[in-house]
């Protein structure tokens, strides 16, 4: 799908992660909150590597869709949705730019609610502790996603861009927006307090999402939102700051310590091997 300016979707993408990816990387180097537990080079690798996966399992879903001829990701099902005159925003006459922002703003609770899920529904839980199995956090932790959760949230995305009918726009703006807020929200970073507080109001913050990645259970079952905060204070899943600090905390999960989460096979057949035999 071509965008503004001639580029494509995945071109679009592509540079505002780019962009988001080495301005994050500079912020954590100039202002890191805590001092890493592992090397930093391992984690990357594996991180990186899992993400690339990721990526790779929604571009074989676009090529499968064009060959069954049914939408298997978000942008696809919005334009879908659109030449069926399907999906509540294809039944309104809104002006485009409410109709985007309010596609954007109910996407980011859709997401609030699929990270609840995540952590409630045992088949979902075992593929997400992928990403909370890392002992260390920063913007390579955002993008620490099994490639098969990935696939399972694009057909979530799918079946809610057919029921919404957005703009096929609006789910690119989402996608770029939720992907960039990833990598901000789990950096290693260290912003004024001021500035944390002021922000927490509107977007969730490295403070505020660290919490969510404490080895307490009572912690890393709050704070879910991606975007906006909202959700966590409106739905009570909200913690303001950690019971150990965010300095004493301690991030991962206690049954996975380290090293083994920094490596990529061990990390990739988590969810599929039992508790106690090779985890």
């Amino acid at each position: 799908m071509e965008l503004t300016f001639g580029m494509s979707e995945g071109m679009l993408r592509l540079a505002a992660f780019a962009s988001v990816f080495v301005v994050v990387a500079m912020l954590e180097r100039l202002l890191p909150r805590r001092i890493p537990t592992m090397s930093k080079a391992w984690r990357w690798t594996t991180n990186l590597a899992i993400a690339a996966l990721g990526s790779l399992a929604v571009r074989l879903m676009a090529q499968l869709a064009q060959v069954l001829a049914v939408p298997l990701v978000a942008t696809a099902a919005a334009i879908v949705a659109e030449r069926s005159s399907i999906g509540f925003f294809n039944w309104t006459a809104w002006p485009e730019a409410i109709e985007i922002a309010l596609a954007v703003i109910v996407l980011d609770a859709a997401i609030y609610l699929q990270h609840v899920a995540s952590h409630k529904v045992g088949l979902l839980w075992r593929l997400h502790r992928v990403h909370h199995a890392d002992v260390d956090l920063d913007l390579t932790s955002g993008i620490r996603f099994h490639p098969v959760e990935i696939a399972l949230s694009m057909l979530y995305k799918v079946v809610l861009a057919l029921l919404l009918g957005p703009a096929a726009i609006a789910v690119v703006i989402f996608e770029i927006v939720l992907n960039g807020t990833a990598m901000f929200n789990h950096a290693n970073l260290r912003l004024p307090l001021w500035l944390d507080r002021m922000l927490r109001l509107v977007v969730v913050t490295p403070d505020m999402h660290r919490i969510h990645h404490s080895v307490l259970r009572h912690e890393h079952d709050t704070n879910y939102g991606f975007s906006l905060s909202l959700w966590d204070r409106l739905l009570g899943t909200y913690t303001v700051e950690p019971r150990q600090g965010q300095l004493g905390m301690k991030i991962g999960l206690d049954e996975f310590p380290a090293p083994a989460p920094s490596r990529l096979w061990w990390s990739l057949k988590l969810p599929f091997v039992k508790r106690g035999s090779g985890e």
